[in-house]
């Protein structure tokens, strides 16, 4: 009976084992927003970086919904604090992330205290000399203040006048392929030049859209042109592209079921295969309406990881994901087979090459 008990316990140990070292495998895929300005280690977040080795946080300055109330950023002072502190407490690199393209999407404002950017419409209007100047100011600020990764350059096309989203908000450096990937490649050197990871987005392709996925579903099939694919192609061929952000856009003609996230034929079929990008594929955040409002979160991880993404963006802006049960549903769909192992350890891998790359 006592040996019965002990073997119980041993295989009981093994199992629990296993879990920990899948759960900390799903962990390393998962890049996540919370709602601290400061850090201790009783702070939530850092629970969730120790328990699941997470790959990343992102960063923004305000709530979605309460555009007065602070989350993540103040002030230079606080936000180098704060950065500080994510990293001290993460025993693997971890990806410190915002969204910092200039113009009207910065979350390091001028307002508290930081060197304002252009926006990518306006570098567009300069020489190649003056936007490498702008780009450098841009970078030594995310190196000063912590920031590891930059989910910009937008190499969306500029296409659609009517686009609300993208050519609206002076986001595109132009409807021509050409002066997208020239606008691009600057901002890429010199985030490359200070080690800080630039993202290209949102693939494959925003620009002619006319809705926007923070709100709901949005299908380009009719206004959607393979020009689109030229800054990747370009840029992916030079080696320049370390990172792709996956856009939640839905096209019949690429596939007639999922919108892009969710779909191998354009995650795998088109990107890894026909354009050849070895790097990491996050995706866009994976709360957004476009998702949200058509999939359970069951539905959205499992397509998400099938079809190729590596990183899986909450930015728990739009809403909030408990971060424990995101990890349960995951590793159970592993273990019922819904969810291909290969997958994550894949992304484990692409994930891991991307830090030793960077040297984090």
């Amino acid at each position: 009976m006592k040996l019965l008990l002990l073997f119980s316990l041993f295989v009981s140990s093994l199992f629990g084992s296993e879990d920990a070292e899948l759960q900390k495998m799903v962990g390393r895929m998962l890049l996540v927003g919370f709602a601290d300005e400061s850090i201790n280690e009783k702070s939530q977040i850092v629970g969730q970086i120790q328990k699941y080795d997470l790959g990343g946080v992102i960063l923004f300055d305000r709530f979605y919904n309460d555009r007065n109330k602070t989350k993540n950023i103040s002030s230079p002072e606080q936000l180098q604090k704060l950065t500080a502190s994510l990293k001290s407490f993460s025993k693997k690199p971890l990806l410190i992330s915002v969204d910092q393209e200039g113009g009207k999407v910065a979350r390091l404002s001028p307002k508290y205290g930081f060197e304002a950017t252009p926006s990518a419409s306006r570098v567009a209007q300069l020489d190649a000399y003056m936007a490498t100047h702008v780009y450098n100011a841009l970078a030594r600020t995310l190196v000063h203040n912590g920031i590891n990764c930059d989910f910009a350059p937008v190499v969306d096309l500029g296409v659609n006048p009517d686009n609300k989203v993208i050519y609206g908000l002076g986001r595109s450096y132009g409807s021509s392929s050409k002066e997208v990937i020239k606008y691009a490649k600057i901002m890429m050197t010199s985030l490359k030049n200070n080690n800080v990871i630039s993202v290209l987005k949102h693939f494959p392709g925003h620009g002619s859209s006319l809705g926007d996925s923070h709100e709901g579903f949005v299908d380009i099939t009719n206004t959607w042109s393979k020009e689109e694919l030229e800054p990747y192609k370009e840029l992916i061929a030079s080696g320049d592209a370390a990172m792709i952000m996956s856009a939640h856009v839905f096209n019949s003609n690429l596939d007639a079921t999922y919108p892009a996230t969710l779909s191998h034929n354009v995650n795998t079929k088109l990107l890894r295969e026909e354009l050849g990008f070895d790097g990491v594929l996050v995706s866009d955040d994976l709360q957004m309406g476009a998702l949200a409002s058509r999939y359970t979160l069951e539905e959205i991880v499992t397509l998400s990881i099938n079809s190729g993404v590596n990183m899986l963006l909450f930015g728990n802006q739009l809403a909030s994901q408990d971060i424990d049960k995101l990890v349960e549903v995951i590793v159970s769909g592993v273990k019922k087979g819904s969810i291909s192992l290969e997958r994550i350890k894949e992304s484990n891998e692409r994930i891991e090459k991307l830090m030793q790359r960077y040297k984090f």
